[in-house]
């Protein structure tokens, strides 16, 4: 175990250029071989026992293509018969079963009945409760490490939004919130900024958070999306005293639920001419313009419309190149959507802590493959918007 952190610590210790990801998998699968080895063997290494069924033979090296880049594994020898984990066998869903695994020992650490039918399926011999801690523990470290990093640079546009999932408390089951931020930066990149577990979505919950992200380092925001929830807006304006942007789509939802089903496809139509106008100002004349017309027939949805209209239209007030990207939060909308697809798995967490430490490895992989792609957004008009003046180096005589 000893040895285990002290490679953990090295990895860690190696900054910010250290593909996360790929070190992630790269050490779990070595020590899911270690534990599956040592249940084989009966004790472990160098350990004398009288119930040893068996003995390690040294390593033998095997490199291992996932879609995090090629990892070096050092597969155990055995001395009578031999060994090779079923995981790495060819057509087999082998990232798929590994993640099963790990996620299993992330919120199963109090029972480990579903990690030892996991860890069976892949031809191995099961882990005992104390292995599974000592997993838990071991990633724990990276997880917390990504989701405490410094915050860098300028982060002009943040969305920010909240999904629930269910949880064991005092032996009861209820909800909680999950809230993530992903933000852009003024080099066009994305990426995971946070992620906190919580009781409700009431406005100190999400004050706090936005705190600890200014706490990190969190700068330079101009534009914050969400839905319109009231915790949000006002949370935003109190600690970031940024422009707030009431999701586009999410408003759309509430404008058809004034409607009746017949004359939703027409309403829809209508607001929609306001969204292709090409300036802000004739976007504004034309809301309004149909905000008017809609009014007699629909007096509820004319109110609505006469109080969002700056929170819905804030978006054309920035770069034009980067409205399509800006006005809603389909961009965590996709994010939360596979949050609740890998959490549903579970269905009902232990506690807070294994919600983060799932939700929390799927954000660290998510922010990995974000930096392996090309940038987000375009730059035009990134830098218009950095609180940083660029660096200027003067010329040089040649």
């Amino acid at each position: 175990m000893t040895n285990a952190t002290m490679a953990l610590a090295e990895l860690a210790e190696k900054g910010a250029d250290v593909d996360v990801l790929r070190q992630m998998v790269q050490f779990m699968a070595q020590r899911l071989m270690e534990l599956d080895v040592e249940g084989r063997c009966g004790a472990a290494y160098d350990e004398k026992s009288p119930e040893r069924l068996n003995s390690r033979n040294g390593y033998r090296e095997r490199t291992w293509d996932t879609r995090a880049g090629s990892v070096e594994l050092k597969i155990p020898k055995l001395r009578q018969g031999s060994y090779f984990p079923e995981f790495l066998e060819p057509r087999r869903t082998a990232e798929k079963a590994l993640t099963a695994v790990i996620q299993e020992a992330y919120v199963q650490g109090i029972s480990t009945r579903s990690v030892d039918d996991l860890v069976k399926s892949l031809g191995m011999s099961g882990v005992s409760k104390s292995q599974v801690s000592r997993l838990c523990g071991e990633l724990d470290e990276r997880v917390n490490a990504f989701l405490g990093r410094q915050i860098e640079g300028d982060w002009p546009y943040l969305w920010i939004d909240a999904t629930y999932v269910k949880t064991r408390e005092a032996g009861r089951i209820v909800s909680v919130a999950v809230i993530v931020a992903v933000g852009v930066n003024t080099d066009g990149q994305r990426e995971v900024l946070g992620l906190k577990v919580g009781a409700s979505e009431a406005e100190p919950f999400w004050t706090e958070f936005l705190r600890s992200l200014n706490r990190r380092g969190l700068r330079g925001v101009k534009l914050v999306i969400s839905d319109s929830h009231e915790g949000i807006k006002a949370a935003a304006a109190k600690v970031l005293k940024a422009t707030w942007q009431r999701c586009r789509v999410h408003f759309m939802r509430n404008a058809l639920a004034h409607a009746g089903k017949t004359q939703r496809r027409m309403v829809s139509a209508a607001i929609g001419t306001v969204f292709v106008q090409d300036t802000a100002d004739a976007a504004r004349a034309q809301w309004r313009s149909v905000a008017d017309q809609l009014r007699d027939k629909f007096p509820k949805l004319g109110t609505l419309m006469d109080d969002a209209e700056n929170d819905v239209l804030a978006f054309m007030t920035f770069p034009r190149a980067h409205w399509t990207q800006i006005y809603s939060t389909n961009p965590l909308e996709r994010l939360n959507a596979e949050i609740k697809r890998r959490t549903n798995v579970v269905g009902i967490f232990p506690n807070d802590a294994s919600i983060t430490r799932l939700v929390g490895a799927m954000m660290l992989e998510q922010n990995d493959e974000w930096s392996l792609n090309r940038r987000y957004m375009q730059l035009e008009g990134l830098q218009t918007l950095s609180d940083t003046a660029p660096t200027r180096l003067s010329a040089v005589a040649r």
